[in-house]
């Protein structure tokens, strides 16, 4: 297998555009594809998902890793575009992992249409990819690492404060930054939480194999949401695994500062099932 490279693309997204790591070793053939969604707060290049798509792509597959529209973040990793940030919704992340999709069937990513494609996604990540999943035939296999199993993640109290303000303020722990968050998403939350965006829903109609790998201990996504969309879903398509004492990232920081023995764990369980499962 030649060494993995890197090329970086752009596409039209929901919210402006849509930055799109590819690695790939093999650029001729077509070949399996994984799309690797980052969560809210999160981005392409931050800790763990840089070294996952290397991996992924020194296993022959073309490992996609794109910022989404409304992330804010350029290819530095920093938050340039706050107010995409602040307008950001399910549907417009949604629309954007479609916009990837369709991408690569076109073979505008620099690998040849891919032979079937998968899809990991983390934390709101992995419920985007749940209801991606579930509205797109192209995706023949889903791992989802610490998945939301609602997109309501706010409290009535903070709702309302939130209406009145017209923002609610989300702090970057890693930098210290503050960055708005507009009601939009809760506009789309309200309007289509019930149907478009119903993620224990799209978990129960999966017809396809998902690995479900969630922390033990994870402090921002509790594992009760993994026992509950692996109660909704198909018992004979389903695999869960529970990580001992992990957290949300796995023991990942940003900057990487290597693997930790769950994130280990994880890497290996997600490249095994992808490699089983998409040829």
């Amino acid at each position: 297998m030649a060494t993995p490279t890197l090329t970086r693309h752009r596409l039209d997204g929901a919210l402006g555009p849509l930055l799109v790591d590819v690695r790939a070793a093999g650029r001729r053939d077509p070949a399996p594809a994984v799309v690797i969604l980052h969560g809210f707060k999160g981005f392409k290049d931050w800790g763990m998902f840089p070294p996952f798509a290397e991996r992924l792509a020194r296993a022959g597959f073309s490992a996609i890793a794109p910022n989404l529209s409304g992330s804010g973040v350029d290819d530095s990793g920093s938050f340039v575009w706050p107010e995409r940030f602040g307008h950001n919704t399910f549907s417009a992340e949604l629309a954007d992992v479609e916009g990837v999709v369709s991408a690569l069937d076109r073979g505008d990513l620099g690998v040849p249409r891919p032979s079937t494609v998968g899809m990991v996604g983390h934390s709101r990540g992995g419920g985007v990819a749940i209801l991606a999943a579930g509205r797109s035939p192209r995706i023949r296999a889903l791992v989802t690492w610490a998945a939301v199993a609602s997109v309501l993640r706010w409290t009535p109290e903070q709702i309302r404060e939130w209406r009145a303000r017209g923002r609610l303020d989300v702090q970057n722990v890693r930098t210290g930054e503050v960055l708005p968050l507009y009601p939009d998403v809760l506009d789309d939350v309200e309007h289509h939480g019930n149907r478009a965006l119903d993620i224990k829903a799209a978990a129960s109609a999966l017809d396809i194999p998902w690995l479900l790998i969630h922390g033990e201990a994870d402090e921002a996504v509790p594992v009760a949401e993994a026992h509950s969309l692996a109660g909704m879903a198909r018992r004979d398509r389903v695999q869960l695994l529970e990580v001992p004492r992990a957290g949300h990232t796995f023991g990942a920081v940003h900057p990487f500062a290597g693997p930790t023995p769950a994130l280990e764990q994880v890497f290996d369980a997600s490249a095994t099932f992808l490699s089983r499962y998409l040829s």
